[in-house]
């Protein structure tokens, strides 16, 4: 596994992988660099004003976005001149190739989540705010939108496989990506939208003694259901996939 790994991380380092990465954080510091104290009442920590306005758009839009580019990135290499066939030739199985391209996949959400992180504190110097670090709650909003990407990050995964095209799975993850900005405002079904779910964990005006500010209900059912349906699902196409 460990060589499977380090196989598909020299495959990337030639890609634009590391760029990618950094688009939705240099969004989020964009938009944290418009965020005016006098937006919020003085009462709230400047910090949560702060991220509350840059998870608007990145939690919502980038980070579901970008997890579909990451996904098809990985896949990009052995769609080209027969690379499955060469990749497959070797003494692996192919559910350990699986494994480690999804492994893969959510180390590099994470490290774009800190990158991310990075942003928000770097923001905070910018406006020399005087209010304590919350770092628990900070800490937890990002890896909420980390662990709300698992099944996004499955399904894009599966998606990436069947499709040779690079685009083809991007417009997937588009088409139900935008939905999302009217999900997340709807209590029946924003709770049950996967796409929703980056959003709602990273949101911190919500219930903060809820595990990822939302209910252990919605993270197991939604959350750890898609993931179980999704990586499922794509571990048993590529197993029967022709190559």
């Amino acid at each position: 596994m460990y060589h499977l790994l380090d196989a598909e991380w020299l495959k990337l380092r030639k890609s634009k992988i590391t760029f990618i990465m950094f688009v939705g954080p240099i969004v989020g510091m964009i938009l944290g660099l418009t965020v005016s104290t006098d937006m919020f009442p003085d009462e709230i920590n400047h910090w949560f004003s702060t991220l509350m306005v840059m998870n608007l758009t990145y939690a919502l839009l980038f980070l579901p976005l970008i997890t579909g580019v990451l996904a098809s990135t990985i896949c990009r290499y052995e769609h080209q001149a027969g690379g499955w066939k060469q990749l497959l030739a070797l003494p692996v199985t192919r559910g350990k190739v699986f494994i480690a391209k999804y492994l893969l996949l959510i180390v590099l959400i994470f490290a774009m989540q800190v990158l991310y992180l990075g942003a928000v504190v770097t923001i905070g110097f910018i406006h020399q705010y005087t209010d304590p670090f919350p770092m628990e709650i900070v800490w937890k909003s990002i890896l909420g939108g980390w662990v709300a990407t698992f099944p996004l990050a499955a399904l894009q995964l599966w998606m990436s496989l069947m499709f040779k095209s690079f685009a083809a799975p991007l417009a997937v993850n588009v088409i139900f990506t935008l939905p999302a900005i009217l999900a997340v405002n709807s209590e029946k079904v924003g709770p049950y939208y996967p796409w929703a779910q980056p959003f709602s964990m990273m949101y911190i005006g919500g219930d903060t003694k809820d595990v990822f500010f939302i209910p252990w209900e919605q993270l197991i059912t939604v959350v750890g259901g898609g993931f179980l349906l999704f990586f499922l699902c794509g571990y048993i196409y590529f197993q029967r996939k022709a190559v």
